[in-house]
């Protein structure tokens, strides 16, 4: 039987003509004598060759018998409409065409002489059992949906893709049974249905060449191009799978191309970003902008003429332009036919991708064909412009979702300890949505969870700021002076002595003390009244190379001298950054310890909150031990730090100095997670003095004494309680035998603070170990063989 090599059907084809030739044998016994010549020349002529009606397999009689075939089939095949019909006689489920159209000739002759047309979509094991679906139909009696569409993708002489829907007209073929065919019940059917891929199945109930399918099918061709172009630019452009692939642009650039039927066109993108009015450049493999050509970002108002950017900013509708060397030649050379011209593109459309009068981006189309893109082809993106403006509004929420998740990532992240919360809290958001409820995201609390606070302040910060900022004032105003000095004496005019009179008198103000408004007083004096001089004395060449060297010590950030500050700002900066780095890889190692809340702030140094209970957790039980192990942990976490920023002091640009702080808080309390903040803070009026302690104790001094409590070298313990104190002597004694303070350690009492009396303190002196960091961590349980032995 006739059969594409190597593929298993269920029907034995046999190529035949007796179902058409039926329809003449009716036609011969007409009362019209027009139809019954008809039918009688066509019976004629097919009467020598049996083999036409009792079908053949052998394909080679097709080319033997083409004459006659021809003339069979010569009604079904219209010699008028063959210039626009595409259409061929074929066989089903396969490749083998013997009668064509005079339009499908002229395609495939202008795809090449080695271009085979071939179905898409032929999988060997879906052919199989679709044809099973046409028997259990036809032969059967089953009623099965086995429609299913077919195209030929043929390129066309500019190598275009076009693309065409085949519509079979089965009306000439018969489906007959042979010996090996099996009944089938519903059950089978039943079964089959549950088992669309197994292969196997299929072919037990109904084995391949069961069946023959005699006779010849009529493919009628539909160009579809464009249709299918819109199809692929919504696939493309709503997966987000596609979007993000390596092919989507060179995918998108064929669509495009085969959408407007033009081999050389181009396709671009570029945002707006409303903010600023400017456009800028979409990051992806493969995607251009022929606006912006080789910038990131560009002004709207450069970047565009004033027609175009009324277009596309004001009226959101195409701008096209049919002959770009025309309007280059005509606007004197602006944008955009600027960088279209040195481009070398020759026409072109923007179309603005726009939502409800909203400007998001610009779809560029580019050709290097003078007039190829033009107004009227633009309205071809009327069918296609929604799919890109949903595409970009899904991208554009799918950037800011990723925008919100560095941002809580970097900023103001969940903890994951307490992850779990707020995900039953969103689960809960969302059922009442879903009910009809109006639902509201209540706040995180946590009940009945022990405090812990410590700190490594930068001491003396504010005093170390002002200095350098006094520093960086005078060396300016000094360079000021130079500049005014070197103008007086070239042109005497008194208003230079004047400006050197007040300039000094700045240089007085800041000597000795910084006032509050002392800088930006100086600041203001220079931007309004120095720099205008200094522009008008450029005039002169002989004062330029004195006046250039002035500006060029001038910071363009701060637009004011910045050396001893950056100074002070870098050490800060790498303070923070070593201690930060401390502290967040020995959390690792506590949360597997047992799960906790934990929150740190970079300030003159680093702040951070612990938060350990029961309600924290969701899978464990917490005991108070686990509360002294992280009280244990803490302390040694602060000498690492202290260790750590010894070893880096030497290497900053100005040496400062720490301080360190643990506050003791024996009494549990509730934390909340206030929305509107975005963090915990503590929950009620009786648990603000926890608050309040925090924000005070760094600042108190030993009781009758004009000393501060904390002090470099030293680790200061606050506390209010007597078994507080004893808790903490037992952790100091254990981490002096592990090498972590000295033997120098003091209890001292408080001054009391504004609404808190009878603090106590103990003060431990760190020991420290140069070049040497203190790696390992002691457990509770150390502690507690410690003291046994």
């Amino acid at each position: 039987m006739v059969g594409d090599k190597d593929i298993e059907l269920p029907l034995a084809r046999l190529i035949s003509f007796n179902k058409l030739l039926e329809h003449y044998d009716t036609m011969a016994k007409s009362k019209d004598a027009f139809m019954v010549a008809k039918a009688k020349r066509v019976l004629d002529a097919q009467a020598p060759y049996p083999e036409l009606r009792d079908g053949f397999t052998d394909v080679s009689l097709l080319q033997k018998y083409e004459d006659v075939i021809s003339l069979i089939l010569e009604d079904t095949f219209s010699e008028i409409l063959g210039e626009n019909e595409i259409k061929v006689a074929s066989l089903p489920y396969n490749n083998l065409i013997f009668n064509s159209s005079k339009r499908f000739r002229k395609i495939l002759a202008e795809a090449g002489p080695d271009f085979v047309p071939t179905i898409r979509n032929q999988e060997d094991g879906v052919n199989y059992v679709m044809a099973c679906t046409v028997i259990l139909s036809f032969y059967y009696g089953f009623n099965l949906d086995f429609r299913r569409p077919f195209f030929y993708d043929i390129p066309d002489k500019n190598g275009v893709m076009h693309h065409y829907r085949i519509l079979y007209n089965a009306d000439f073929m018969e489906i007959i049974p042979t010996d090996v065919v099996k009944e089938i019940t519903q059950e089978d059917v039943d079964e089959l249905l549950e088992n669309s891929d197994n292969l196997e199945l299929w072919k037990e109930k109904i084995p391949p060449n069961s069946f023959i399918a005699k006779g010849f099918v009529i493919s009628n061709m539909f160009d579809v191009t464009a249709e299918h172009s819109i199809s692929e630019i919504k696939s493309e452009l709503i997966a987000s799978d596609k979007r993000g692939s390596e092919n989507f642009m060179v995918d998108l650039q064929e669509t495009f191309k085969s959408f407007f039927n033009l081999p050389e066109i181009r396709v671009g993108f570029v945002t707006y970003n409303p903010k600023e009015d400017k456009f800028e450049r979409v990051y992806g493999k493969g995607i251009d902008s022929f606006i912006l050509q080789d910038n990131d970002e560009q002004s709207c108002e450069e970047a565009l003429c004033q027609g175009s950017y009324s277009k596309l900013l004001q009226e959101n509708t195409y701008f096209a332009i049919a002959d770009v060397d025309k309007y280059f030649k005509l606007s004197g050379g602006i944008a955009p036919y600027k960088s279209l011209k040195e481009q070398g593109y020759k026409s072109a459309i923007f179309a603005p991708i726009a939502n409800d009068g909203v400007l998001l981006g610009v779809l560029e189309l580019v050709s290097t064909r003078v007039n190829e893109l033009n107004s009227v082809n633009s309205t071809k993106l009327d069918d296609v412009m929604p799919y890109i403006v949903s595409a970009v509004l899904r991208s554009k929420a799918e950037e800011e979702n990723l925008i919100d998740a560095i941002i809580q990532n970097e900023c103001t992240s969940v903890h994951s300890s307490v992850y779990w919360k707020f995900q039953e809290e969103a689960k809960r958001f969302i059922i009442d949505d879903l009910e009809g409820r109006q639902p509201s995201f209540k706040e995180i609390v946590f009940k009945d969870v022990y405090p812990l606070y410590g700190q490594i302040d930068i001491k003396d910060s504010s005093q170390a700021r002002n200095s350098a900022i006094q520093r960086d004032l005078m060396i300016q105003l000094s360079e000021i002076n130079n500049v005014l000095d070197a103008a007086w004496k070239k042109n005497k005019l008194p208003i230079y002595e004047e400006l050197i009179f007040r300039v000094n008198n700045h240089i007085d103000s800041v000597k000795e003390v910084l006032y509050t408004n002392s800088e930006q007083a100086i600041f203001d004096f220079i931007k309004e009244e120095i720099r205008p001089v200094l522009d008008h004395l450029r005039k002169d060449a002989s004062l330029v190379e004195i006046i250039e060297e002035y500006e060029s010590k001038i910071d363009q950030g701060t637009e004011s001298y910045y050396d001893h500050r950056r100074n002070y700002d870098e050490s800060v900066m790498q303070i923070n950054k070593k201690l930060v780095a401390v502290i967040d890889k020995k959390q690792i190692e506590a949360q597997e310890m047992f799960p906790h809340y934990f929150e740190r702030y970079k300030t003159d140094g680093v702040e951070h909150n612990l938060y350990i209970g029961d309600s924290i957790v969701s899978d464990k039980e917490f005991d108070h031990l686990y509360l002294n192990n992280l009280r244990l942990w803490q302390l040694q976490v602060m000498c690492d730090m202290e260790n750590r920023y010894y070893n880096l002091k030497p290497h900053l640009p100005v040496q400062l100095d720490v301080s360190s702080l643990v506050l003791v808080y024996n009494t549990s309390l509730s934390i909340r997670f206030r929305m509107d903040e975005k963090q915990f803070d503590v929950d009620g009026t009786y648990n603000a003095r926890y608050e309040i302690i925090k924000k005070r104790i760094d600042k108190s001094f030993v009781k009758g004494t004009n000393e501060r409590l904390t002090q470099k070298g030293k680790l200061a313990i606050v506390y209010s309680q007597k078994k507080d104190e004893l808790e903490y002597l037992r952790y100091i004694s254990f981490l002096k035998s592990k090498g972590y303070f000295t033997n120098n350690i003091e209890i001292v009492e408080l001054e009391g603070l504004q609404g808190v009396t009878g603090l106590k303190a103990i003060r431990a002196e760190i020991l420290y170990q140069k070049g040497k960091e203190t790696e390992k961590t002691y457990t509770y349980d150390d502690l507690m063989e410690e003291l046994k032995a």
